[in-house]
């Protein structure tokens, strides 16, 4: 689950998409009947693109409904889960390239003119209806009925048109040539059939250690490899805000008055559970298949088992199992697709829905309506994110009252003393480095590196609490004496010596190798891999990403052992079975959308480079303890509580 999850959210990280459509997709659920999670107004600034600012709440009703929309598609998530795809990362750098592709566009001059954005609006798919628009009565009906304001849908379809423009002006130049697409298509479609062994370095036995005079000649020769980073030392105070639950109180009226005004989030959504039979057709027998189509969907229709049919007639990899779509991969399918399950009513057949690739026919085995969860049953739950907003604001509130007397007595340690608290050393902190159990993510030492001296910090977020830090001193990079890194010196000799030996075991090995690689692995000891058909660029299990490999593949004769090469885990010899070759003739067939795939990638490549570049110029900048403190607060509802 955790990897369809991580393709489909990262299948929305491209540029192109995120230039495309984003302000439209966004207004459905976030003016449409979804549940706040936090009604507070947010006015304080996230983030700055040329001169303009982005506002908290906007981020902050992005992301929400980002996840809402992940939630209903793949089911519960977690904080930990929402951290591990980058959700909140994504979503802000979404908003912050819209903002800078309109700001691009007002310099060029571009605009949206009224006829453009009808169009938009006629071509929307939520507005049409057997392939036709239906009517501005009915559009503005849909509206509506999902409480969505027609001048900010209309708005957000300008922005649309404005986006469009800019993005196809700024890539008008790129092209690509036919030797480019050629090499292209290679890349896809030729293929070795390969089998591999892998010594891993980790495995290697190297008996005894180096000896003290091994260890000072390798650190004399590699001297200027080995220094010490630069580390700051610091008085902090923290304040936890599981620490100050206890001090909080919630009352049953106040978990009435959130439950009511958020019903929304305590909603399981419909349930349905759909199959399908799918007959794919070309321009040539279109006819002849949905001839069938109809038979197919008259015997369905009739009460013939509908798993039974879909095994026999279905041509996707669902039709060994009966057709059957489960409870959310069929909400991955067309618009026309997805519209006709959702009318159906438990066991009701479809008739036969046409796209452009083929016929299916649907049946819908399991239907269950939207509940929401009784005030009983999230009573807790509400309680417990309840206590938490307001143990985070008193948190807020004592920072804030710290953080102004500190700068009064120009001491944390004495403010800390005066508030009743106590001011701890941090010891020496790296860049980064995490600190206690409270902030594994190093926001605390990542405020260092941006203070002066004796310099208060603002309030540092951390996913536990608030924190305050006052710069004592600062320790500048230098060389490493021996003594520092001796351990790390003795490790990289014995790295070396691992290698050595597994490289000088593979070709010793290599000459003596029969026919049966895997039995031979069994014996040796070694990692035995078998790949049916590797293209250039794939990864490869214990050896990586790498071009030396592809080179050595494509160039290999037939069956005969590499020699060893240095992999991600060690060294590994390589035999080719089998090659296949892309044709010219197989090329030409395909050449126009080969030409599209690969010039929607350049266009994507420059675009990155353009907008890195942009960011600069636009001077964009980011209030990162804002965004720490509203992914706290939001993340705060998807904690697992007791």
């Amino acid at each position: 689950m955790l990897k369809t999850m991580r393709r489909n959210v990262k299948s929305l990280k491209p540029v192109l998409w995120l230039i495309v459509a984003t302000f439209v997709v966004a207004i459905f659920a976030i003016w449409g009947g979804a549940g706040r999670l936090g009604e507070a107004g947010r006015s304080d600034t996230l983030a700055i693109v040329g001169g303009e600012r982005i506002l908290s709440d906007e981020y902050f009703q992005a992301l929400r409904s980002r996840l809402e929309a992940i939630e209903k598609q793949f089911g519960d998530l977690n904080a930990n889960l929402i951290q591990q795809l980058g959700v909140p990362q994504q979503t802000l750098e979404q908003i912050v390239q819209q903002r800078l592709l309109l700001r691009i566009a007002s310099d060029m001059g571009l605009r949206a003119t009224g006829e453009e954005v009808r169009a938009k609006i006629v071509a929307y798919p939520a507005f049409q209806q057997n392939g036709q628009f239906i009517g501005f009565e009915d559009y503005k009906r849909i509206l509506d009925y999902n409480r969505i304001p027609l001048g900010v849908f209309e708005d957000g379809l300008r922005q649309d048109v404005v986006i469009g423009k800019v993005v196809r002006v700024l890539t008008a130049g790129i092209f690509v040539t036919d030797e480019e697409v050629w090499e292209g298509y290679r890349k896809q479609n030729d293929t070795a059939k390969i089998e591999y062994l892998v010594a891993e370095t980790a495995k290697s036995e190297i008996t005894g250690t180096p000896t003290e005079a091994e260890l000072r000649a390798h650190f004399d020769k590699n001297a200027s490899g080995y220094r010490i980073p630069e580390t700051r030392t610091a008085d902090y105070v923290v304040l936890k805000t599981d620490d100050l639950k206890k001090e909080v109180a919630v009352k049953d009226a106040e978990i009435d008055k959130y439950y009511r005004d958020n019903a929304a989030q305590f909603q399981e959504p419909d349930k349905v559970r759909a199959s399908r039979i799918w007959l794919p057709f070309t321009a040539a027998d279109k006819d002849a298949v949905l001839a069938q189509a109809r038979e197919v969907q008259k015997r369905a229709a009739g009460g013939e088992e509908f798993a039974g049919l879909a095994r026999a007639f279905s041509k996707d990899d669902k039709a060994a199992s009966g057709g059957d779509w489960g409870l959310f991969d069929w909400k991955s399918l067309t618009a026309a697709e997805t519209e006709a399950i959702g009318m159906l009513d438990k066991d009701g057949v479809s008739g036969i829905v046409e796209i452009d690739t083929g016929a299916a026919v649907f049946k819908v085995t399991e239907k269950a309506p939207a509940v929401t969860k009784p005030l009983a049953e999230v009573s807790a739950t509400i309680k417990g994110l309840l206590e938490d907003e307001k143990a985070r604001a008193l948190v807020a509130e004592r920072i804030q009252r710290l953080e102004k007397l500190a700068r009064k007595e120009k001491s944390l340690d004495v403010a800390a003393q005066k508030e009743g608290l106590k001011a701890l050393p941090t010891g020496p902190l790296k860049k980064g480095d995490p600190l206690g159990d409270f902030d594994s993510s190093g926001s605390i030492s990542e405020a260092l590196f941006g203070l002066k001296e004796k310099e208060i910090s603002a309030p540092v977020f951390t996913y536990a609490g608030e924190a305050l830090a006052e710069l004592k001193t600062v320790e500048p990079e230098r060389p490493a004496k021996f003594e520092e890194v001796k351990d790390r010196v003795e490790k990289d000799i014995l790295d070396t010596l691992k290698k050595e030996r597994a490289q000088a075991r593979l070709r010793e090995i290599g000459a003596t190798l029969k026919d049966d690689w895997g039995a031979a692995a069994a014996k040796l000891k070694l990692e035995y891999k078998f790949v049916e058909a590797h293209k250039k660029e794939q990864y490869l299990s214990l050896v990586g990403e790498r071009p030396e490999v592809d080179s050595l593949v494509f160039s290999l004769p037939f069956k005969q052992a590499s020699e060893p090469l240095a992999v991600d885990e060690g060294y590994a010899i390589f035999r080719v079975l089998e090659r296949k070759e892309a044709t010219r003739e197989e090329f030409e067939k395909a050449k126009a959308t080969e030409r599209d795939t690969l010039l929607e990638q350049k266009k994507n490549k420059f675009l990155q480079s353009y907008m890195a570049k942009a960011r600069e110029e636009k001077k964009v900048r980011i209030n990162y303890d804002t965004f720490l403190r509203l992914n706290n607060e939001i993340l705060a509802r998807y904690s697992k509580t007791p």
